[in-house]
């Protein structure tokens, strides 16, 4: 049965506040980072589209290596407080930016620094956590994460009132709560013992085996739904489109966030008692619906609701993958095959998100949309055709 909250070690919470603070600062940008790039510095869609699959891939990359020198080296914290810093470090590029190509480098940057902690910090849950309430600590990281997720947005909301929509100094204040959070990571987390491997290079086609069946169909399962689930900038755009004040474009991202927050943590606990499987095809299956919402929404209120709907999605999917990871791969080659399998979800975000860039320029959002519907189909054929103990 699952662990109620106040059973979960203190450091997981700290790891949850540590995410909550950086995806404040990350997010206050990033809410208002697609209208910036279209209104201010004239980019085009496609254009957001590249940045935003450049920054997840490089993420993504990032993770592999970051994974397998965690195994190498023994450690968790170090590597996660060098991302947390480096992320907090990049904020000031994009108050400076005066170019696409400087947002480019700022996002690059930025994401490097996610790539950094992101393998060794839920490495690091997995080892603090026992595997029958890891669907829960995972749950409760990504809700904590995702109160930052909403709470940026509505900070980014009430500086550009109050500031005049002067995105260029609500991008500057989003560095306070960067810098938080790596003093809360510094200061609340400390990592069990943890023994080191060697490996002698990134990852072996031996520990490639060693991963067994079922971790490959999780990897597999997650990059397809991944390649259904472009960037949240097109949500952006599409409720901009639909009529959304330019001040009030964060609130996409609230609305998303605030669902995903309130559902993430009950349905992580709720997978380390139920049909996995089950529970990641209902994810699916919301992201279709959310996809056609969005799709043909005649108007803002119900693109609205196709952001909520989308949110949900998340909900269901995100802390539920982690835990399938944690759970399926050897206790020495944990980082790794979480770098393994944000790797192969990245580039599915980066391939992704191009697409839908193009799509969207040349044909229209809908187009956009009605792509991401099918590719979610794709992934649920994939996950139900996985044989039941590979994917459970």
């Amino acid at each position: 049965m699952a662990q109620p909250p106040r059973a979960i070690p203190r450091a997981v919470w700290a790891l949850g506040l540590v995410s909550m603070l950086m995806d404040i600062s990350s997010e206050m940008i990033h809410g208002l980072l697609p209208v910036f790039l279209v209104s201010v510095l004239g980019a085009s869609t496609t254009m957001v589209g590249l940045i935003e699959g450049v920054g997840e891939g490089t993420a993504s990359i990032s993770k592999l290596f970051s994974g397998w020198l965690s195994d190498r080296l023994g450690r968790r914290k170090a590597l996660t407080v060098a991302g947390y810093g480096l992320s907090a470090l990049s904020k000031p590029l994009f108050a400076l930016a005066t170019s696409v190509s400087w947002v480019l480098a700022a996002r690059f940057s930025d994401r490097i620094g996610k790539g950094i902690r992101g393998a060794p910090r839920d490495a690091l849950i997995g080892d603090l956590v026992p595997a029958g309430s890891r669907g829960a600590a995972y749950g409760l990281r990504q809700a904590l994460d995702t109160v930052g997720a909403f709470a940026g947005p509505l900070t980014a909301m009430a500086l550009m009132a109050g500031l005049h929509d002067d995105f260029r100094r609500v991008f500057w204040l989003a560095l306070i709560p960067g810098v938080l959070s790596v003093l809360v990571l510094v200061i609340g987390v400390r990592e069990p013992p943890h023994q080191a491997t060697v490996p002698q290079t990134p990852v072996k086609l031996d520990d490639c085996r060693s991963f067994g069946r079922a971790y490959w169909a999780v990897v597999a399962v997650g990059a397809v739904l991944t390649l259904a689930r472009f960037s949240e900038a097109f949500l952006i755009l599409r409720a901009q489109g639909a009529g959304l004040p330019l001040t009030l474009a964060p609130l996409v991202l609230v609305v998303m966030n605030i669902v995903y927050a309130a559902s993430a943590y009950p349905l992580g606990a709720l997978s380390d008692r139920a049909n996995r499987t089950r529970l990641l095809a209902l994810g699916f299956v919301t992201l279709i619906a959310a996809d056609l919402i969005l799709a043909w929404a005649p108007n803002l209120w119900i693109v609205m609701g196709g952001v909520a709907v989308w949110g949900l999605h998340l909900g269901m999917t995100q802390g539920l993958l982690a835990a399938l990871v944690a759970d399926a791969c050897p206790v020495n080659l944990r980082a790794s095959a979480f770098g393994v399998f944000n790797f192969a979800s990245g580039v599915a975000l980066l391939v992704a998100s191009v697409l839908a860039g193009i799509l969207w320029a040349r044909i229209g959002p809908s187009a956009t949309f009605i792509a991401g519907a099918a590719f979610t189909v794709l992934g649920l054929s994939l996950l139900l055709s996985t044989p039941r103990r590979a994917a459970a």
